[in-house]
């Protein structure tokens, strides 16, 4: 095919194949949903009246050991890409290296933090040439997909609001180096909040900028960085996230329409984020730490116009009659909603405690100090990424355990397997009973998400990461176990033999049930007066359950079952009850406006 004239900024707006082009973007990440969501997602975003799809690509899930590459079903991309197309969408793909999104360290994999010289983010040799071997898998399945080869990409973003980082005034370059020398030849872009713009500028770049309230200047600050150029928001933030223990956010449909029809207005494009925000499944929550830690959920709804299981709300309706007036052509009827249904509640059958899953553990390490998750010889030696590490050793005494802040992020602290306290970043201190026999201290050491935003980026080691003090005397000879609770671990668990539930249980533990299914069907997953854990779906990890709130639901993908009989694990740190119960619709313990003062404390 000859070479087309892709998408231009030369003035003050865009053009695609040399005529005026406005983005109507939306994000929609492929890695958030499920594969057999995704023709429904896309269908739903284009009959709202948008034009071109933007997603992220997560390093952390398309190299989840150095140099072991994924890019089959679930994180097929070129298909994801292949099917926007098809579905007459333009694409703008942000490949980071570094995300944000409130995922997982911002998408950059945890083996990384195995170099202790690491600087993430920066032109340091150790990054960059994991950039680099990344990249060289990367891009060739990107290259074939430009407009200029016929395909619907039409932009590449530089990495990832770098503005608000800028540690290395190279770095930029580098990563645009990265791409054009690989065969990106579209139009490049970043992508940054106000604050970021000045210091997230590159030669040759067209700079974007991130809001969701026009109160502080930002798209004039963007005019006056970069006159006589089309402005563009490149996320428009129609929602928030969550983090456990705070309310869910929420922002109105009247106040963000009134925003995009100013925005639009005045000529600027735009890309919602998040059009459709989907799931954290896993163990791929982010965290904010700016000042203290605060994990995220594993849910990803974000108040987005489709919500977390791809219904319509009021947002998407107001938002599609308002750019009916900015589509030359009818724009299509939407989709049907989904059916979904609340299945009969499961009632709990076996357990199995923790104590007893411990030779189904990845790996069993030995040695005088504790070891961070990152550097547990575990997955090929690319370390433990995500789930829980039990730490164990012998004391003598009792007294006053110190954790030193060297727990991340949070820790079951058990005396012969009775449970005595818990250890975070706020509560560093526990006392232990004196006696004068030998007893085992052990400490399950939850990795919560890693932050995703903010300087404290550089120090996401996960489990023990330094010395913990009985008495002011570090402990010493760990045996260390990696429960990092892939399929393939609680598979593993099936071979052993499950108690009774008659049998009163010991926590933590891992509870089973058999939910029996006619027609699979979406649906949600609701633990009533139960405490803390992780819910498994014939294998499939669906994310963190907790009773701080405000996520009370999590969402399961019909895909997920099987017509006949679904294995139900629930990994309960405290407290189970006797059934595990189904809802349509998801429910929050609290919920609150989103309001100015928060994005001034984040950004």
């Amino acid at each position: 095919m000859s070479e087309r004239e892709g998408l231009r900024a030369d003035s003050t707006h865009f053009t695609l194949g040399g005529a005026p082009f406005l983005i109507l973007g939306g994000s929609i990440h492929y890695f958030r949903v499920h594969r057999a969501h995704w023709r429904d997602r896309l269908l739903k975003l284009k009959a709202c009246g948008l034009n071109t799809l933007t997603t992220y690509v997560p390093w952390n899930l398309h190299e989840p050991e150095r140099g072991v590459y994924q890019f089959q079903e679930q994180l097929d991309m070129e298909e994801y890409i292949r099917l926007a197309g098809e579905l007459g969408l333009w694409v703008i793909l942000r490949p980071g290296p570094y995300i944000c999104a409130e995922w997982d360290l911002g998408g950059l994999p945890s083996w990384l933090l195995q170099d202790k010289k690491m600087k993430l983010r920066t032109t340091y040799s150790g990054f960059t040439s994991a950039v680099n071997s990344y990249f060289n898998n990367l891009i060739p399945r990107i290259t074939p997909f430009q407009f200029k080869n016929g395909g619907p990409v039409i932009a590449v973003q530089v990495e990832n609001e770098y503005g608000s980082y800028a540690k290395d005034e190279q770095y930029l370059s580098f990563i645009k180096e990265a791409l054009l020398s690989r065969g990106i030849s579209e139009l490049l872009m970043t992508s940054d909040n106000h604050e970021g713009l000045k210091c997230g500028r590159v030669d040759g770049v067209l700079q974007t900028v991130n809001l969701q309230r026009l109160l502080s200047g930002d798209v004039q600050h963007l005019a006056e960085l970069q006159p006589k150029k089309p402005l563009m928001v490149m996320e428009y933030w129609s929602g928030w996230f969550d983090v456990w223990g705070e309310p869910h956010h929420v922002f109105t449909a009247q106040e963000m329409i009134s925003i995009v029809r100013e925005l639009l207005d005045r000529g600027i494009s735009i890309n919602f984020y998040m059009f459709h925000g989907g799931t954290n499944f896993g163990f791929m929550n982010g965290a904010v730490d700016l000042g203290s830690y605060k994990p995220q959920t594993s849910s990803y709804d974000y108040d987005a116009p489709l919500t977390e299981s791809g219904d319509y709300t009021t947002k998407y309706h107001l938002l599609r009659k308002l750019l009916s007036n900015y589509n030359k052509e009818p724009i299509p009827e939407p989709p049907a909603v989904q059916s979904r249904r609340a299945y009969e509640p499961v009632v709990v059958s076996h357990y199995i405690s923790l104590w007893e899953s411990l030779q189904c553990a990845e790996t069993h390490f030995r040695a005088d100090d504790p070891v961070s998750m990152e550097n547990l010889p575990a997955n090929h030696n690319n370390g433990q990424s995500y789930g829980y590490t039990l730490y164990q050793t012998d004391i003598y005494s009792g007294g006053e355990l110190n954790s030193r802040n060297h727990v991340h992020d949070r820790a079951l602290v058990f005396i012969d397997r009775e449970l005595i306290g818990v250890l975070d970043y706020r509560t560093q201190k526990v006392t232990i009973s004196h006696s004068k026999s030998e007893r085992t201290l052990s400490l399950l050491v939850e990795n919560c998400g890693r932050v995703n935003y903010g300087p404290a980026l550089d120090n996401q080691q996960k489990g023990l990461i330094g010395d913990i003090t009985l008495n002011d005397v570090p402990l010493k000879k760990f045996s260390m176990y990696c429960l990092d609770m892939k399929t393939s671990f609680i598979n593993r668990l099936q071979s052993l033999k499950w108690m009774s539930v008659g049998q009163k249980p010991t926590y933590p533990a891992f509870f089973r049930g058999t939910l029996v299914v006619d027609q699979p069907t979406d649906t949600f997953v609701k633990l009533p007066n139960w405490s803390k854990g992780v819910v498994f779906v014939n294998g499939q990890n669906l994310g963190r359950h907790w009773s701080v709130g405000p996520q009370k639901a999590l969402y399961l993908p019909g895909p997920w079952l099987k017509s006949g009989d679904n294995e139900i694990v629930v990994f309960e740190e405290l407290k189970a009850a006797e059934t595990i119960h189904f809802a349509e619709n998801p429910e929050y313990s609290k919920t609150v406006e989103v309001s100015t003062q928060l994005f001034c404390t984040l950004l």
